[in-house]
């Protein structure tokens, strides 16, 4: 019992070491193909490197390669609107308050003096010249002698001066215009004499002053808000910066600065390396959501995801080389074939539009293009489904041609009135077409043996009776041929009955026995005469050459490179099935009792999927219809019943998600294709040549 808990113990630890394995080649895998990308696009959109310097003339048209501000012009137009900014001014209204208690304690202060008794007029003068408003001279005597009406008349029309002037709002640049002004107001009154009117023009002088202020907080708020509205001068990718000839500004020096055009210039442009970074990262994750939702088996498959990341970056460095002549050559459909032949038509659709989507970076995003691209890759995938050819591949890539052709037209004519551009890029478009055609054949071959991928095109090639190996199997085993083939029938009709893999299926088939090629005679389908060899050794012998058939037919694949899924149908087409006739041979035989069923039983794996697993069931359906000495509809059914049934009694299609249903269908299918072998045959009967010839010979004489 301890015996079978360490090697169970030693088998999960193999399973988790064999699970880490796969996680860090899958994790090599992803950085891998994000730094190949990452690398393509960087090389195909960092510009090229200016030396340059102010006041050098261009020698060249200079363009920008990405879209950026142009920070001096945008500066230019913000300083000149805010020079076009009025300043904002603020009043204080307290100014005029005081400017009022001023007028109004000097006209008390006046009339004071002149209502005071026993003080001679230069008494009064002198006492009126201490005014809190320093007014002096021949105002003060005119003040003194004015009629007291005409004073009560002046300091009213002062205050309404006054507060007409001061609710306007005085300006310190503009006071003595004020002060001007109210002058020349006064004189224009015809109220007032001379004398009045230099009084007036003396009180408003003195008491008189700035209440309107600028107000730099809001000003620099308006000059703020000026600078924001100011639109940005934006430079697009594309727009010439400098033309031939033309003299390298400052401001241009700048501009080349910031879009990392100069030599001397050996920052790093972050934003560019960080949306790439983010571009390809993103597109790597959805392509693996994908996988992992919809293909999660594929997952398990790490040869087969390199295949896809290298076909996506090889076609990527080609399509990067092509831009430089048209971008309408760029092959992204070969690509797309590719995969749809090599993987999955549904998982195809998505890398196709992930592949379009990185490669329309190199093209600056034409619209023209994705489509193009897009549609082109869509008609490849659904015309190389179910390619049996590799001829017909030329006719898929035409297919991809007019298909492009359709649409670059399409988008030329809506774009554009110039015919003869259109027509040139739809010429690149067929080229592109037959391009992506010549890529795929050519290179398929090569994604089939380095990652020993099953095509329907190299399974057509393995079936071709031309075959080395085939062609041994016919010479050395010719019965074990013949049974191959029908076996090979059955499972084709089957598999197709329960949608699977049809081709692959018939394949195996042809292949299953190839072992029986090291001892032909050895199996009964090879016996031309009554002597059995078997008879002459012991039934553990016998069982042991039967058996080895499976280990010779796998030696046999790996010499003829076969590939892997072909050799599952040699090493699972028995699984771990008993070989019966020998064992109750060695059972009812001497030491019958030490015979261990175990050692009489294949040492193949079970059947793992529904091919191998109908291979198995034909196997044993053909051999054993073969058996009975009169065949009719009854007694096939009921044997292929028996053996389907004896297979899952003894637990050899648990591993191969077969249902019921479907093998209900296995049934019928092989019931029917045996039925068109052993059909009945009319009974001719014996004639005697002689007699015909006489018959005939009278006739005619007659």
């Amino acid at each position: 019992m301890g015996k079978y808990k360490n090697i169970k113990i030693r088998l999960q630890q193999g399973y988790v070491k064999m699970r880490k394995q796969r996680k860090m080649q899958q994790i090599l895998l992803a950085l891998f193909f994000f730094t190949c990308i990452f690398a393509i696009l960087i090389t195909s959109l960092r510009p090229e490197k200016l030396n340059l310097t102010v006041g050098q003339r261009t020698p060249a048209d200079i363009y920008s390669p990405k879209e950026i501000e142009d920070k001096w012009e945008t500066e230019r137009l913000k300083e000149i609107a805010v020079e076009g900014v009025e300043l904002k001014y603020k009043q204080d209204p307290s100014y005029h308050h005081e400017v009022k208690k001023d007028v109004e304690k000097f006209f008390v202060f006046l009339y004071k003096v002149r209502e005071s008794e026993g003080m001679s007029k230069s008494e009064r003068k002198t006492a009126l010249s201490d005014n809190e408003l320093n007014i002096s001279g021949d105002v003060l005597d005119i003040a003194l002698n004015a009629p007291i009406e005409k004073l009560e008349y002046l300091e009213n029309y002062i205050y309404q001066i006054v507060a007409q002037n001061m609710s306007n709002g005085i300006k310190i640049e503009d006071l003595q215009k004020e002060k001007s002004n109210i002058r020349a107001f006064i004189e224009s009154l015809e109220d007032f004499d001379d004398g009045l009117v230099d009084l007036g023009t003396a009180i408003i002088n003195a008491t008189i002053r700035p209440n309107k202020f600028l107000d730099i907080e809001a000003t620099e708020q308006k000059r703020q808000e000026v600078r924001e509205s100011v639109e940005r001068v934006m430079i697009r990718k594309g727009d010439i910066i400098l033309r031939e000839g033309e003299v390298v500004t400052a401001d241009r020096m700048s501009l080349l600065k910031d879009l990392g055009l100069l030599t001397t210039n050996s920052k790093l442009d972050i934003m560019l390396y960080a949306g790439i970074a983010l571009l390809v990262l993103v597109l790597e994750l959805i392509v693996i959501a994908y996988i992992t939702v919809f293909n999660k088996e594929l997952l398990n498959k790490v040869g087969i995801l390199w295949m896809i990341a290298l076909i996506f970056v090889s076609v990527t460095i080609i399509s990067k080389v092509l831009s430089s002549i048209s971008i309408f050559l760029m092959p992204v459909a070969a690509a797309a074939m590719l995969w749809a032949i090599l993987t999955d038509a549904r998982l195809s659709l998505i890398l196709n539009l992930a592949l379009i989507l990185l490669v329309s970076v190199i093209t600056g995003n034409d619209i023209t293009f994705i489509f193009m691209a897009l549609v082109g890759g869509t008609v490849g995938i659904f015309s190389v489904l179910n390619t049996q050819q590799r001829g017909s591949i030329f006719i898929s890539g035409f297919m991809v041609s007019l298909a492009q052709v359709m649409t670059v037209m399409g988008f030329g004519l809506i774009n554009s009135s110039e015919v003869a551009g259109v027509l040139a890029i739809a010429f690149y478009g067929i080229l592109n077409g037959l391009f992506c055609a010549i890529l795929t054949v050519g290179s398929l071959p090569l994604w089939e043996s380095v990652f020993d991928v099953v095509t329907p095109l190299k399974l057509l090639e393995l079936s071709n009776p031309n075959h080395p190996l085939l062609k041994k199997l016919l010479i050395e085993a010719p019965g074990t041929y013949h049974h191959s083939i029908i076996v090979g029938n059955l499972s084709e009709a089957a598999t197709g009955a329960v949608g699977g893999n049809a081709l692959l299926a018939r394949t195996g088939a042809f292949y299953h026995d190839v072992g029986k090629t090291s001892r032909p005679y050895f199996f009964k389908e090879n016996q031309l005469t009554s002597e059995n060899p078997h008879d002459k050794i012991s039934p553990s012998l016998s069982s042991i050459i039967i058996t080895s058939h499976v280990k010779d037919g796998l030696e046999l694949a790996k010499k003829y490179k076969l590939p892997q899924e072909i050799a599952n149908f040699i090493d699972q087409h028995h699984g771990n099935t008993l070989v019966a006739y020998f064992y109750h041979k060695a059972k009812n035989g001497d030491n019958g009792d030490m015979m261990e069923e175990e050692s009489f039983r294949y040492k193949g794996l079970k059947p793992q999927t529904k091919e191998t697993a109908i291979v198995m069931l034909a196997d044993s359906v053909e051999a054993a219809v073969r058996s009975l000495s009169a065949p009719n509809k009854e007694k096939i059914e009921k044997m292929i019943s028996k053996i389907i049934k004896d297979k899952l009694e003894d637990d050899q299609l648990e591993e191969s998600n077969l249902t019921l249903g479907e093998l209900e269908k296995i049934k019928q299918a092989f019931v029917k294709v045996i039925l068109g072998i052993f059909h009945e045959r009319i009974e001719y009967p014996d004639l005697d040549i002689k007699e015909v010839k006489g018959r005939r010979a009278h006739e005619s004489n007659n």
